[in-house]
């Protein structure tokens, strides 16, 4: 599988743009549609995973970005100040934070069955750990921080394109991380977690 940018271009350049779909998508055509979903949606319910830290949750928000992009998609200008990858991500993002700060408390019954107390068990159930921890200190860091490491961290994206979806310059990203990563430190540091390096 070639790579693809977040305006929609393969590497080679040889695969309908974003905005051509788009422009299809606006006139109801359903298997343009179904190419823009092909083409962004796995990184989208990668990112939203990680966010969420909830397959459900993620499959649903992923869900209703690109419903979103089927009822604007006649709105949608090629000319305008972002790509359709850097807005997709963004909404998505968006969505996932919001989600996090209402997230409700799970009733007991949701936790499901204990882990299988062996070497596999013992492993899963310390990276469901891990996650959990992470997923708490990420939501107590200041968004524009939380936002920049789920981002270049927890998404395909490169630092630049990053940069473009949080509409900063490269060197404001950096400085975002090295803030970030500094507070999450701190933060995993308080709750007796000091060898971070494997969480981020």
């Amino acid at each position: 599988m070639r790579a693809t940018s977040l305006d929609g271009q393969t590497s080679h350049g040889t695969e309908t743009s974003d905005d051509k779909l788009l422009q299809a998508v606006a006139r109801g055509d359903r298997t343009a549609f179904r190419q823009l979903m092909d083409r962004h949606a796995r990184p989208m319910l990668a990112l939203a995973t990680r966010i969420t830290g909830n397959p459900d949750d993620a499959d649903e928000i992923v869900q209703d970005a690109f419903m979103k992009t089927w009822s604007l998609a006649a709105k949608w200008r090629a000319d305008g100040p972002a790509s359709f990858g850097t807005w997709l991500y963004r909404v998505v993002l968006n969505a996932c934070l919001d989600r996090k700060r209402r997230a409700p408390f799970s009733p007991l019954e949701d936790a499901g069955d204990p882990a299988d107390p062996g070497i596999a068990g013992v492993d899963y159930a310390m990276g469901r750990q891990r996650e959990a921890v992470l997923a708490a200190a990420m939501a107590d860091i200041p968004s524009r921080q939380r936002q920049a490491l789920a981002l270049y961290y927890f998404s395909d994206l490169s630092a630049p394109e990053a940069a473009r979806v949080l509409d900063l310059s490269v060197s404001a990203l950096e400085a975002l991380l090295v803030r970030g990563r500094r507070a999450l430190r701190d933060l995993l540091q308080r709750r007796g977690i000091t060898g971070s390096g494997d969480l981020i």
